[in-house]
């Protein structure tokens, strides 16, 4: 069961940003009305995956790389600073900087900008406690690293694939039987929602 929660975590997490306009669906519809094509909303999927996952690997990759030569007392304080500051810069200047990408642009402006928004909500961030609870041991002071790529791996697998089933959902759901217009009844704002799970994290990290 204590490795069961953390792979929960991912999916949950995963699932979250695809529930997330900002992070795909409101891109791949807009695309696939404007091209008046179902088959571009499918095709845009990809590209947001990919952006998304590489923005968390990246992340990942950082926390594989360093983690091994810090200790983990100061690691995971030091994580968890990063997390509340990123929290508190949504929370002052988020809703007001965008990264800027047409609703026609390409694939490949696709992938980028996806790569962008979840580097720049802190996607990543928000894995770093689940995969140090996976993949990190604490054995008289040192920590152990030895399986950290191979689950970091796994993590954004995991992760990436909740999203990407979500956002596939709600993309075909909307275009199919709604259109953008739904967003003006039925918009929650993502953006408090993310900006308080960071902080809640970034305490959680602080506290363990």
């Amino acid at each position: 069961m204590t490795t069961f929660w953390p792979w929960l975590s991912l999916a949950g997490l995963g699932a979250f940003h695809g529930v997330n306009p900002a992070m795909g669906w409101l891109f791949a519809v807009a695309l696939g009305l404007h091209r008046q094509s179902r088959r571009v909303v499918w095709l845009s999927l990809i590209p947001i995956v990919i952006g998304h996952a590489l923005s968390v690997a990246t992340v990942l990759a950082v926390v594989v790389a360093f983690g091994s030569t810090l200790d983990p007392s100061a690691f995971r304080v030091g994580a968890a600073i990063l997390i509340l500051g990123v929290a508190a810069y949504m929370a002052l200047y988020g809703h007001r900087h965008r990264v800027r990408v047409g609703m026609t642009t390409g694939l490949a402006g696709l992938a980028l900008w996806s790569f962008l928004m979840a580097t720049s909500h802190g996607a990543g961030l928000m894995l770093v406690p689940a995969v140090l609870s996976l993949c990190v041991a604490d054995h008289a002071g040192e920590l152990v690293m030895a399986s950290s790529l191979p689950v970091s791996l796994a993590a954004v697998a995991v992760h990436s694939g909740a999203m990407l089933i979500v956002t596939a959902v709600l993309s075909l759901a909307v275009f199919t039987w709604f259109d953008l217009a739904i967003l003006r009844s039925a918009w929650i704002n993502f953006d408090r929602l993310w900006t308080l799970a960071l902080g809640v994290t970034g305490v959680a990290l602080l506290i363990q």
